[in-house]
């Protein structure tokens, strides 16, 4: 898949090509239908599959002070994409100046003019140009107007509800990373990168890598199993602990994953976990010795875990 920052960097390499705007965050089952249908087309009608998304996310500054929980950074996003079987994709630089376009001058200036796109993919919530006025009955008057076929992909469903990206982050400000997954299609990935801790965790033999800089929302409070990816892309399964440590009257939340199986130094190194199911809430144990038999009790259920 070829990547561009600038519409000028792509010549007519991906005109005339069927594409589908958005942000796209997390790649959820709504947007893994609108790609399917983009490629499809793509393949069908012999032109390219382009995606038109954008770099930072709009929200990050329209309200700087209340940026967007990102269900997947950047890189992670694009090879999603890019595993869709999308040909080409727009990173563009996101600005006051282009989010204060019209519908119009954004789609006849850009699409038409610049693109000379043929086919335009899009799901049933979609909307752009300022104030989100390109949307509806506009956004056909316009396709049809310059002659661009329109398809609009109907909303994926999960438990009777439309799936979201505002659905997912709710389910994991719960806890329910099940439900995220459900909905994501995937089981729901946190990357960081391992900083150094209290070492707590190795004095009581169970040693653990402490996430640090994480790259999309975290999850409630809680402990999780998950499966942990490390850098040379071995697996491994772990239990994770989100929040502080009571027992030891450590509020500060931390990210911390004991591995299983699994001994090495992971310090300032990438790592990917996938989280699994919530095993319970954390709680205050009367003693070490308590915490220690229900960490043997937690690791149990962890092994239990499937790969996939």
């Amino acid at each position: 898949m070829d990547i561009y920052t600038r519409l000028s960097e792509l010549g007519d390499r991906a005109t005339h090509a069927a594409l589908a705007i958005g942000k796209f965050d997390g790649l959820h089952l709504g947007h893994a239908r609108i790609l399917e249908r983009l490629v499809e087309y793509a393949r069908r009608e012999n032109r390219p599959a382009l995606v038109f998304t954008f770099d930072p996310p709009p929200r990050d500054i329209l309200k700087p002070d209340a940026p967007t929980a990102l269900l997947c950074d950047l890189e992670e996003k694009c090879k999603l994409i890019e595993r869709a079987g999308v040909d080409a994709l727009i990173l563009y630089p996101t600005t006051r100046e282009f989010l204060n376009q019209t519908a119009e001058q954004f789609f006849r200036e850009t699409l038409v003019d610049r693109l000379k796109i043929a086919r335009l993919v899009e799901g049933e919530s979609f909307s752009f140009g300022r104030g989100r006025e390109g949307r509806g009955e506009k956004l056909r008057a316009l396709c049809r107007d310059a002659n661009v076929a329109l398809d609009v992909v109907p909303s994926a469903e999960c438990e009777n509800a439309v799936v979201s990206s505002s659905a997912i982050r709710a389910a994991l400000r719960e806890g329910d990373v099940v439900g995220a997954a459900k909905r994501l299609g995937r089981r729901y990935r946190l990357k960081g990168v391992v900083g150094r801790g209290d070492q707590r965790g190795r004095l009581l033999g169970f040693p653990t890598a402490n996430l640090t800089f994480p790259t999309s929302l975290v999850p409630r409070p809680a402990l999780y199993s998950a499966i942990v990816t490390l850098p040379d892309g071995a697996r491994r399964r772990a239990a994770v602990n989100l929040g502080g440590n009571p027992t030891f009257g450590i509020d500060a939340v931390k990210i911390e994953a004991h591995l299983l199986d699994f001994s090495g130094d992971l310090y300032d190194q990438p790592l990917a976990i996938d989280f699994c199911n919530k095993i319970r809430d954390i709680i205050r144990f009367e003693s070490s010795d308590a915490l220690l038999r229900q960490m043997r009790a937690d690791l149990e259920i962890v092994r239990g875990v499937p790969w996939d």
